[in-house]
């Protein structure tokens, strides 16, 4: 009995030794996942999604009958809150899919004569390892420079949109903006999660009026390649140098805006978005109204998503249907 008393204990020791090491491993995991989880992350991320969320059923939901009535004048009340959800150019990165889209809506607001900002990244994707390695895939088959600091962008999309808006002359210049980060670069939700929040960017703007832009299809391809070549070269410059655009050396605030105008918008947005979503909230736990508002509001966008495909697809309809224009490139086609 006391052979195996012993026994017994040594075979109990490591045992616990076991338990307690997994019990120590399992704390220092839930620290360390504390650790990583910033309540500024979970800040920003809940107040991007509930603002977004709340935004388009009580800001701009009240607004959608004058789609029907008339859509200039929806496009012009969204475009004073820069909620532009409803006309946003949404694509599926198939052009034979993608470009009887891209045609039609740029074609509308070519027609209404909305003044147009589209920003677009004709490179398509975000810069990682693996897209970087089809980039330099792309540029060895087609004996193109291999990039470091950029992805080969994709020139159809591109050309396409430049000549549509030539075309309906609703383009006066192409921007070609550079965007930098000198210390950190988040990559996806799990950084901002994280708080990890880029402590400072960098831009690089340059105006390129649209009667400096080549006229030819293959020459605006070739024009965009060389934009990118620069954009190599410039990016290069930065990350191996002082992380400075080597014409300015430091951000400037607009002569337009004042270090005080710029901190009372950001006070102020940082204020009402923060209360926004909690009064929502307030408003959707008090009361019946508000709460039927709210489920009917939120099956109306399902549906519409379902059946007919976006808002912005229903506000080219109501458009052609209001005057009277199957489509809007009629012209074109006569």
């Amino acid at each position: 009995n006391h052979s195996s008393s012993k026994s017994l204990m040594l075979s109990l020791i490591p045992l616990s030794r076991v338990h307690f090491q997994q019990n120590i491993t399992f704390f220092f995991k839930n620290i360390s996942f504390r650790i990583m989880v910033s309540w500024k992350g979970i800040y920003f991320i809940l107040t991007l999604f509930c603002g977004s969320f709340f935004g388009s059923i009580f800001m701009l939901s009240p607004f959608l009958p004058l789609m029907f009535i008339n859509p200039s004048w929806y496009r012009w009340i969204n475009n004073r809150w820069a909620m532009q959800a409803a006309a946003y150019i949404f694509i599926h990165r198939k052009w034979k899919d993608d470009k009887s889209h891209f045609e039609d809506m740029i074609d509308y607001f070519c027609d209404i004569r909305e003044p147009l900002q589209l920003l677009i990244f004709p490179e398509g994707t975000d810069l990682t390892e693996n897209s970087k390695a089809r980039s330099n895939d792309f540029a060895e088959k087609n004996g193109l420079q291999k990039y470091e600091y950029v992805l080969h962008p994709r020139t159809t999309g591109f050309t396409f949109v430049v000549d549509q808006l030539r075309e309906g002359k609703n383009l006066d210049a192409v921007h070609d903006i550079t965007v930098a980060y000198p210390h950190n670069i988040p990559q996806s939700e799990k950084h901002l999660l994280q708080g990890d929040f880029p402590m400072e960017i960098h831009f690089h703007v340059h105006r390129y009026p649209i009667d400096t832009l080549p006229t030819s299809k293959e020459d605006l391809q070739l024009w965009c390649h060389k934009r990118w070549e620069e954009k190599e070269e410039r990016l290069r410059s930065f990350y191996q140098g002082e992380k400075n655009f080597y014409f300015t050396g430091q951000s400037v605030v607009p002569p337009c805006k004042s270090e005080l105008r710029v901190f009372v918008v950001k006070l102020l947005s940082i204020l009402y978005w923060t209360l926004f979503s909690p009064a929502m909230c307030l408003l959707i736990y008090l009361y019946s109204l508000v709460r039927w508002y709210f489920i009917i509001t939120i099956v109306i966008f399902v549906l519409q998503e379902r059946i007919f495909g976006g808002l912005e697809i229903i506000e080219l309809a109501c458009y052609r249907f209001l005057h009277k224009q199957p489509y809007l490139n009629s012209k074109k086609n006569k």
